[in-house]
């Protein structure tokens, strides 16, 4: 894709402080663009209910005042005799939500499988969200409301999530990740409070470092410095479900863009998802995430550090008591954290070398599934991701869990 027209495609998808309606602000980035039906529903009621798993809606606010939406999963096959499972608590990735773990059959579908296999399933939704429920002060349409990236979805959001888990259940939690939601956890666990509340995690895609991103479709950005051409626009929300996104994307391709290959050229090729379903899973995806997010991860792309944003020296001096913005140092996960990775070889944004760079920082190697087929899509949507990536998931999780009389 040309540069120039790139960029305008880009540009034209994103929404200057928009006017937030739960309806009218997601729709779709391919042939058929259309917007989300109006869904003024809970996600219970809009994907879990429907087909057939018990489900009930809960709502907690982190520290600096957003009201995150959780949803708890059961069973619905069988009730245990012992009571609630092990609670598990699933993070999506950027520009998805909680719905993300559902967008497949109860049998191909992770947080389906995992209420059918006896775990208390938990859904984290973070701020800016559709399943979000705001903020206690600010409203969707304040600049102030976007100013946040993955480091406060990392150390507000997921704390709050854990914290929330944690109390309800009176158990550690398990923790999984899927792309962002990995680089959340990462950052999280060399947080003291926060990982002693975790009995293990499994992370999908793992991503700290991006350096070696193979993506062209986001490599192309941050050779633009899109992320400074947006900030200089006033841009604070990136919106790629807005009307007039949708109807310039609609133009797009029509025309100019093979927007079937789109897809590809963000994440890397995917072997296994069921491309029919394309169009159905663009009705739930992608959700809003802000400005200032983007260009935390383009900073990484082009520094290769995992750390907080850097705001320039002068501003990280008063806001870190330094001129660099501070590093999250991998070493400082706990050794006695089981973990559990799953990634693949066609992944364009979790790539192998930047994964090994993660591996050799923690202090404990992690159980390892390598897939060499596989995309970064692949693991959250492949029709054979049980059998290839969630059976050695669940059986990881096993091997630390407390199942107590659970019949299985």
């Amino acid at each position: 894709m040309a540069p120039v027209m790139f960029l305008a495609v880009v540009l034209c998808t994103l929404t200057i402080s928009p006017k937030h309606t739960h309806g009218g602000d997601l729709a779709g980035v391919s042939k058929t663009c259309r917007s989300r039906s109006t869904v003024t529903t809970s996600l219970c009621s809009h994907l879990i209910e429907p087909s057939g798993y018990p489900c009930s809606e809960h709502s907690t606010t982190t520290k600096d005042g957003y009201m995150l939406g959780l949803q708890r999963v059961s069973s619905r096959i069988r009730k245990l005799r012992g009571g609630n499972g092990p609670p598990v608590l699933l993070l999506h990735g950027l520009f998805m939500g909680g719905d993300s773990w559902f967008l497949n059959s109860p049998d191909e579908s992770l947080g389906f499988i995992l209420a059918d296999q006896g775990f208390d399933v938990w859904i984290g939704n973070v701020r800016g969200t559709h399943w979000s429920h705001g903020h206690v002060t600010l409203s969707m349409e304040d600049k102030d409301f976007w100013d946040w990236s993955w480091q406060d979805l990392a150390l507000f959001d997921l704390a709050e999530m854990i914290l929330y888990v944690n109390a309800i259940t009176n158990s550690k939690v398990f923790v999984v990740g899927h792309s962002q939601g990995t680089i959340m956890s990462l950052a999280a666990f060399t947080q003291p409070e926060i990982v002693k509340m975790v009995a293990a995690a499994a992370l999908l895609c793992p991503i700290s470092y991006l350096d070696h991103i193979t993506s062209p479709f986001v490599r192309d950005m941050v050779f633009m410095h899109l992320d400074g051409i947006m900030v200089d626009l006033g841009i604070h929300q990136l919106n790629f479900k807005s009307d007039f996104g949708t109807k310039v994307m609609d133009m797009m391709c029509d025309s100019n863009i093979d927007c079937g290959d789109m897809l590809g050229s963000i994440t890397g090729k995917n072997c296994c998802f069921n491309s029919s379903r394309v169009d159905y899973y663009l009705d739930n995806e992608p959700h809003p995430s802000s400005a200032k997010n983007l260009q935390h991860l383009f900073q990484m792309i082009r520094k290769g550090t995992f750390a907080k944003y850097d705001y320039g020296f002068i501003k990280n001096l008063k806001i870190y008591g330094q001129l660099k913005a501070p590093t999250f140092d991998l070493s400082h996960i706990p050794a006695s954290l089981p973990i559990w990775m799953g990634y693949g070889g066609n992944d364009a944004l979790a790539d192998v070398k930047d994964v090994q760079r993660t591996i050799k920082e923690l202090q404990s190697k992690p159980d390892m599934l390598y897939l060499e087929n596989y995309g970064h899509i692949d693991f959250l949507l492949s029709i054979y991701a049980k059998r290839d990536v969630y059976d050695s998931l669940i059986s990881f999780f096993r091997s630390y869990g407390n199942y107590g009389s659970a019949s299985w």
